[in-house]
């Protein structure tokens, strides 16, 4: 037998504690369910405020996989918040661009799906940015940070490199970490000292690699090719690459085509890892210790 459920009633009173005329409180029936096996009613009053739309940027590749791996990696963060609005923006190369994908929100977290900080994030996103407020000056935009560096990033690389065969501190096995490499000399150094955390181990990451090295497929050096060749001079028994690339396209390619290593992993694309770590830069965005909206 199915029964009605059990309701009660509560006085309503205004924030002042009185009727706004001043005539006394201002009551009403207001019915709730009555939680029944000891558990609390969810009532929500008010309504909770809709979360605030996440435009996450991507580099853009003239290669169709690039966009193909962004929208998985987002069609993931999607299920993980189906409350949350998700829309995709791209630098370069691809549809929508910042502004078309900012056009009709009032208010939005602009999250730069970018490994490293470096000239894409600190210069060509807040410009387009700059653009997209002089269009719609009442648009409000909190400014993520880049992806990386992040723990759990190395986490995601170790994912990788497990599914190419490679097991994650291996000591007969020596490791490049490539980039796609910068002019801006801190973001290369971030990558040598993810290298180096990688080798060294530390909270929560597993140690033993015979050696951890960086490389970077441009602008700067040394290439792949050339680490996994100095790894070897210097006897490593395998060596194995891992991309710290977000997406396939040109640098992917490249890398597994001339790096000459025994292994290459995939690219790092949807990982569970990069979900955890893109709904964390949204929190942080949002949080109220983070700087203030940019417009």
């Amino acid at each position: 037998m199915r029964h009605s459920p059990l309701t009660t009633t509560f006085t309503e009173i205004s924030p002042a504690g009185r009727h706004p005329t001043g005539e006394g409180p201002r009551s009403g029936r207001v019915e709730v369910p009555v939680a029944g096996a000891g558990e609390l009613a969810a009532a929500r009053l008010p309504l909770a405020t809709p979360a605030v739309p996440l435009v996450a940027v991507a580099h853009g590749s003239r290669d169709p996989r690039a966009a193909a791996t962004v929208e998985a990696l987002l069609d993931d963060v999607r299920l993980a918040r189906p409350d949350l609005e998700v829309r995709t923006a791209y630098l370069d190369h691809a549809a929508p661009t910042l502004g078309q994908a900012l056009h009709g929100l009032r208010s939005a977290v602009v999250l730069p799906l970018l490994l490293t900080e470096a000239y894409h994030s600190r210069v060509d996103l807040p410009a387009a940015l700059n653009e997209a407020r002089a269009r719609d000056p009442r648009l409000r935009v909190h400014y993520g940070a880049t992806l990386g560096p992040h723990p759990l990033l190395l986490a995601a690389l170790e994912r990788r490199l497990s599914e190419a065969g490679v097991r994650p501190g291996d000591p007969d096995t020596a490791v490049v970490l490539v980039s796609a490499g910068s002019s801006d000399a801190r973001a290369n150094a971030v990558i040598a000292d993810l290298a180096r955390l990688w080798s060294e181990g530390g909270p929560g990451r597993m140690a033993g690699w015979w050696q951890a090295a960086p490389a970077y497929a441009s602008a700067a050096g040394p290439t792949p090719a050339e680490a996994v060749a100095a790894l070897r001079r210097a006897g490593a028994p395998r060596v194995a690459v891992a991309p710290y690339l977000l997406a396939p396209g040109y640098f992917a390619d490249k890398v597994s085509r001339e790096c000459g290593a025994d292994v290459v992993a995939d690219v790092l694309g949807p990982a569970p890892e990069l979900v955890d770590v893109v709904l964390e830069r949204y929190a942080e965005a949002l949080s109220p210790v983070a700087a203030a909206p940019v417009a």
